[in-house]
Order: C-alpha cells, then structure tokens, then sequence
C-alpha cells in the first residue's frame, strides 16, 4: 500500500506508533519526504483484523490510504 502524509505528520512515528500498537510488521519498500508531503510504499503483515485496524487509525491520523496496483484494498 501506499500512504500519503499530510505536513504535519512528516515528523511523527505514525507508522511505528500504528505497528506497536496494532502488532503489525511493516516492511517499508520505498519512501520520499520533502517540506511539505511524505510518501511511503509498504507491505504489512498481521492479522487481518490488526491490519484492518491499524489502516483505520492511519485514516483517523490524516493519512491517505492507497493500494498499490494489484493488492485488495482495506
């Protein structure tokens, strides 16, 4: 999946918070940040009631969900 940070989070842990919390491992593919906006390709694993919630929280924290061609959407 892809996520898309807002400014105002390009500075904080949202996706260790969001994996410690939910007990999912991410594995981070690619990443860019610049001054204004984060972008970060990753895998994640966990149940999927974890990962179900753990993509709700990035939502409710103002990140943008996307899934990568070829993946379900959660």
């Amino acid at each position: 999946m892809t996520l898309v940070f807002p400014q105002e989070l390009i500075t904080e842990p949202v996706v260790f918070t969001m994996a410690k919390k939910f007990d999912i491992m991410p594995n981070i593919r690619k990443a860019r940040v610049t001054e204004t906006v984060g972008e970060m390709t990753l895998e994640l694993e966990g149940t999927e009631e974890n990962l179900d919630s753990g993509v709700r929280y990035l939502r409710t924290r103002g990140v943008k969900v996307e899934p990568v061609a070829g993946e379900s959407a959660l």
